[in-house]
């Protein structure tokens, strides 16, 4: 990394001064001389600091540079131009790709050179620095330092290893927060907490622990123990060791306070010795409450011994101002005897910070549930309800259904900011509110807060357009992405109706946004970029919006909007001047993530055409595959650091190209992952790495450096988690030996565990497997692991036998709510007698826990909707919230029994169709329902009708598609767009669409994006009429249901232009049905070629036989110290970035 200085004096002289005599060293200041002969040695980073030390005091002259030129040439050092400037790139490229090496030469820097280099690293505020007549651009080369993960890295280990020694330690601690705000998780491993300093003032020490406590969730848990260890350590030395014996502890109130969420680590007999003294202290102190909230992951244990010792220290644990003070320690109070009612509701009111708790929810659940009761002795549910916080949501439907409309008013300000309501219970709550207004307005829908998401649809659409209008700018808008698309469309419905849309649109932000149809935006005018800062869109409203305002408004205006890069075709950036593209290239790097595929495979052809030799490495990967053979040395490292960045499945996702990626990966790695600097170069291309690879190339040190980044991976293989258990053992050996903080570290690889592996972690550690057990998915993916949830939880629990009234549940255990709600996905495992012996009560607790278990077979759901029976009555009572609070077992009832409900609610068949696994009978009754129940005929539905419909508008005949309204059709059409219908189905949408776009083959681009699968209707003549540059833009979704024998029939040139995204999801019966031309051209498409490919263009930025191929990539210089050409330099500034 170490030529640039020479380059830089060099430069300079070269620049000032000619080499005409020889030069005495005297003749030069001690500390330049110093940096001269560090140039003649080679370390050249030691000179480059004490140039800039030295030149802080004193100033450059002409003379000066001639001295120094003067003594190099004495030296016979003697150097060319061109040689230069390689130098300069390799210095450059090794300082910032190398960050290995640059550890070892800032751990070599003498004490001065080190505080130059934290001083300009981390307190400079100079955008330039000047060396002589050489400016570097300062500011461009911070931000690139702190953007590598590796050089982050380098800066976090030599700060710990020198700082202290060199620098205050305020400052050093200074400098380790801003390195470990970038990656905590990665960066403070166990073994480096060891290396932390163990002596510091007390300043520095309390700095230095608020940083750790800050970053206390971004750590591990073995971190988390390592560093309340460092911590425990220093605190002990600070303790009177004398005055020690076993029946003292050394933690003081300040020791408590300084440990803050790191208290969670003190063992229970060493809490039991804390003086009494102590902890009234610490209690009385006012940060305490704060501190104590902020334990989520204290054990039941920990927290009732802290307690004991604070109810022995003399606090009255019944006294208002004590309970507020206990912070998260009171969802574990269990001194309930003889409580006053006044004493439980301060007891709830605390309580509501208990959803926070890392686990022991049921118990929780269950400490609510005794306090409700105590808090309502003598009283009225319409009395209390507004004073028990949010253990109402605790309450059974039928407890909220008794509520008054007068007492849900009077309550509403407490009950509109409580968190974890079930849909059910909220459309209770509103509905007791709303009649008790009276008239549903803009002011009476502002107080509702959360509960606005219980408004039915019609009642929304009810409202007048201005209100609405209101409603979308108002504290109610931060509701608006809660609410179903239905109500969404209700809401817009009304406010498009009102022929003041064009006012509206500017109000409406967000993901909401992205419900405004294609056809609503084609009749509103006034559009301009500032007006879509805050709004997401769908690509086709990006493709529309940005032809539009592209006629009037420079690319750089709408491009800085973010969401408007969705909306530029291939055309567009074909036609882009060279100089406005490469200006802009900024704006489509940092917005890589809303670009699709095509476009990002459109972007790296126009970059390799306009600019070959500075193409950033990492849009080769969206370019044929042989256009990787150009990621070779120096190339490799900002090819992988991007990559593993942004993602293969953006860059390109087509499996066909993926060996040929990892096959560079490994290149790039020279076949192995040696170390934490290689995970960090990885980022998520660790997720893709081939399992014979990580098993033979992957060390241990890197293993665990890794373990986070492979939790983060979404579609591991079989065979990639059978390695990646391989390296877990080796790490921290057999399973039964694991401790409580490697097993949370472990997470949810557990699962590949066996059952007897498993059996053992969870008699050891049962809430911390519960905890891991609830953020895996359905049982199919950890059926072991949920299978040893059950058993431990059930016998826990024990066998609960059910009345003698019951003879056939007479011996059958029967779920509790407190076994339903820990056993999350886990309630897979009840039969279905234990289900049938289900307490009536029971179910009606938990009935929304129950439908939201994704694994029950269809006679466990069967046995559950007969349990709905047996709690409800009879179908025609059931109730609107009830049918909604039945999620998946509402696919137990049959197509006779569906027309029994009353279905007269939109929001109520929205909620049914939102559950997959219906047949066409079924659904075809929900429809039959609806209409029936409702009174309304085909014709007319609305807009929010149709949306609320969803799937079981495939059960539609093309008689009735033809009968729907075109103005609700269009409205609607981007939701249709998404179901996945039959053919003859989709063909019938696809005509009444011609009657909202014209026809077929006059769509464009925005049009074929907003139908989504409705494109798959199309039939053979209008699928051959679709001109080529339109392909990419028809949605996967629909490519995937045009049937074979149309699909056939596109031109090989069609089907070259499908895009990388769309050449993926060719399925296998499509594939059956091409001829050779076609699949070749597939083949290009999935490779992301042109017609003009690198075999037959013969532009000049294509290699020539016998040249080097290889782009630069990364142009790298010592800035000012060469002419290059204009636009090289303004490339150059953009991709360093």
């Amino acid at each position: 990394m170490s030529r640039l200085l020479k380059m830089c004096f060099l430069l300079i002289s070269m620049n000032h001064a000619k080499i005409t005599h020889s030069q005495n060293s005297e003749d030069l200041p001690p500390l330049l001389h110093k940096a001269v002969e560090e140039v003649i040695a080679g370390k050249y980073l030691n000179a480059l600091l004490d140039m800039l030390y030295f030149q802080s005091s004193n100033v450059w002259t002409a003379d000066l540079l001639t001295k120094v030129m003067a003594y190099f040439h004495a030296q016979e050092v003697m150097f060319t131009l061109s040689s230069l400037q390689m130098s300069i790139k390799s210095y450059l490229k090794n300082l910032l790709y190398q960050p290995r090496q640059l550890l070892s030469e800032l751990q070599q820097l003498d004490q001065q050179q080190f505080q130059t280099a934290m001083k300009y690293l981390f307190n400079s505020k100079k955008e330039h620095l000047e060396i002589g007549n050489i400016i570097l651009d300062w500011g461009k080369i911070r931000e690139r330092i702190f953007q590598s993960p590796g050089v982050n890295r380098t800066l976090f280990l030599v700060t710990l290893d020198k700082c202290f020694l060199a620098l205050s330690a305020l400052d050093c601690v200074d400098i380790l927060s801003q390195v470990l705000r970038v990656s905590a998780v990665n960066y403070l491993q166990p073994d480096v907490v060891g290396s932390l300093p163990n002596l510091l003032l007390e300043d520095a020490f309390r700095n230095l622990s608020s940083l750790f406590k800050d970053l206390y969730d971004r750590t591990s848990a073995s971190t988390q123990r390592a560093l309340y260890g460092w911590m425990k350590q220093i605190l002990q030395k600070s303790y009177n060791m004398s005055e020690f014996n076993e029946s003292t502890s050394w933690v003081s109130a300040e020791s408590l306070w300084i440990l803050g969420r790191y208290m969670v680590h003190l063992p229970l007999e060493e809490i039991l010795k804390i003086s009494l003294n102590e902890i009234r202290l610490f209690i009385s102190y006012d940060n305490a409450t704060k501190q104590l909230d902020t334990v989520y992951d204290i054990t039941p244990e920990l927290a009732q011994a802290l307690l004991e010792r604070i109810n022995s220290s003399g606090f009255d644990m019944r006294n208002t101002s004590t309970i507020y003070r206990l912070g998260l320690l009171v969802c574990f109070y269990d001194d309930l005897e003889e409580m006053d009612a006044a004493v439980a509701r301060a007891l709830l009111h605390q309580m509501i910070k208990c959803n926070q708790l890392r686990g022991f929810q049921a118990k929780v659940h269950e400490l609510k549930a005794q306090l409700l009761n105590i808090a309502m002795q003598n009283q009225t549910l319409n009395d209390t309800v507004g004073t028990l916080s949010d253990a109402v949501v605790g309450l059974t439907s039928s407890q909220l259904e008794s509520l008054s409309p007068e007492a849900v008013h009077n309550a509403v300000a407490t009950l509109n900011q409580v968190s974890g309501w079930a849909k059910s219970q909220v459309m209770i709550l509103s509905s007791k509110y709303l009649s008790y207004e009276k008239v549903l307005s803009f002011y009476s829908v502002s107080q509702m807060g959360a509960l606005v998401t219980g408004i039915g649809t019609w009642s929304l659409h009810s409202m007048s357009p201005r209100e609405l209008a209101q409603m979308i700018r108002g504290t109610t808008s931060q509701y608006l992405s809660d609410l179903s698309p239905a109500q969404q469309q209700g809401i817009l419905r009304k406010i498009a109706s009102s022929g003041d849309f064009s006012s509206s649109v500017k109000d409406i932000q967000g993901a909401f946004f992205k419900e405004v149809s294609l056809s609503g935006l084609w009749k509103q005018t006034g559009y301009n970029s500032a007006m879509l800062n805050e709004k997401e869109l769908r690509s086709s409203q990006a493709l529309y919006l940005y032809e539009l305002l592209s006629k009037e408004n420079h690319p750089i205006d709408l491009l800085s909007t973010g969401q408007l890069v969705k909306g530029v075709t291939c055309q567009l950036f074909e036609s882009m001047d060279t100089n406005i593209f490469l200006d802009n290239f900024k704006f489509f790097e940092m917005n890589l993530h809303l670009l699709s595929p095509y476009q990002v495979n459109c972007l790296a052809w126009k970059f390799w055409r306009v600019s070959t030799a500075s193409i950033p490495p990492f849009l080769l990967l969206a370019l044929p595959s042989e256009y990787l053979e150009y990621v070779t040395g120096p190339l490799c490292v900002p090819f992988l650091e991007r990559v593993g960045k942004t993602g293969m499945d953006l860059l390109n996702p087509s499996l066909h190209k993926r060996d040929a990626v990892l096959q560079k990966v490994q290149e790039c790695l020279n076949s192995s992952i040696a170390d934490e600097y290689d995970v960090d170069l990885l980022g998520n291309l660790i997720c893709h790495l081939p399992p014979a690879f990580l098993h033979g190339r992957m060390s241990l040190k890197a293993m665990a450096a890794a373990l986070h980044q492979f939790k983060l991976c979404q579609q591991l293989s079989h065979e990639q988690k059978i390695e990646i258990k391989y390296k877990l053992l080796q790490l921290y050996g057999p399973s039964n030996n694991w401790t409580a903080e490697a097993t949370l570290d472990v997470g949810p690889f557990i699962v590949l565990l066996s059952k007897e592996e498993l059996n053992v972690l969870v008699e050891k550690f049962p809430e911390i497997i519960l905890q891991i057990a609830k953020t895996i998915g359905p049982v199919s993916s950890a059926e072991e692991l949920l299978s040893a949830v059950f058993e431990s939880v059930s016998n826990v629990t024990g066998r609960v036998l059910l009345s003698l009234s019951r003879a056939d549940c007479l011996r059958t255990r029967a779920p509790s709510s407190n076994e339903i709600i820990k056993l999350g996905e886990a309630n897979v495992f009840w039969s279905v007698q234990e289900l049938k012996c289900m307490d009536p009560e029971t179910f009606d607790k938990n009935v929304e826990l129950l439908g939201g278990v994704a694994g029950f077979n269809s006679s466990q759901l069967t046995v559950l909707k007969e349990k709905a029976k047996q709690v409800w009555g009879l179908l025609p009572d059931w109730r609107s919230y009830q049918i909604i609070s039945l999620g998946r077992i509402a696919l137990a009832l049959s197509a006779q029994e569906i027309p029994e409900l009353d279905l007269s609610s939109i929001d109520t068949v929205s909620a049914l169709t939102q559950q997959t696994g219906w047949t066409l009978t079924q659904a075809r009754a929900i429809l039959q329902g609806f209409l029936d129940d409702s009174g309304q005929t085909i014709s007319t539905l609305k807009s929010f009708d149709l949306v609320g419909l969803g799937a079981v508008l495939c059960t539609l005949n093309s008689t009735e598609i033809t009968s729907i309204r075109t103005a609700e059709f269009s409205a609607a059409i981007a939701r249709i767009g998404l179901l996945f219908c039959s053919t003859p189905v989709l063909r019938q949408f696809k005509k009444m669409t011609e009657s909202v776009f014209g026809a077929a083959p006059s769509w464009n681009g925005s049009v074929l994006q907003e139908i989504g699968t409705i494109a798959g209707g199309l039939n053979e003549d209008e699928l051959k009429a679709i001109d080529k540059s339109l392909m990419p833009y028809i949605q996967p979704s629909a490519v995937r249901h045009i049937p074979p024998e149309i699909f056939q029939a596109l031109s090989p040139e069609q089907i070259a232009n499908l895009g990388p995204e769309n050449a993926a999801v060719v399925t296998g019966w499509q594939r059956e049905h091409l001829d050779a031309a076609q699949l070749q051209s597939l083949g290009l498409a999935l490779e992301g070629a042109r017609s003009s490919s690198p075999g037959t263009q013969s532009t000049a930025g294509a290699p020539q036989e016998g040249q080097s191929p290889a782009p630069s990539g990364v142009e790298l210089e010592c800035p000012g110290a060469y002419n290059r050409d204009a636009r090289d330099e303004r490339v150059s500034a953009q991709l360093e970035q």
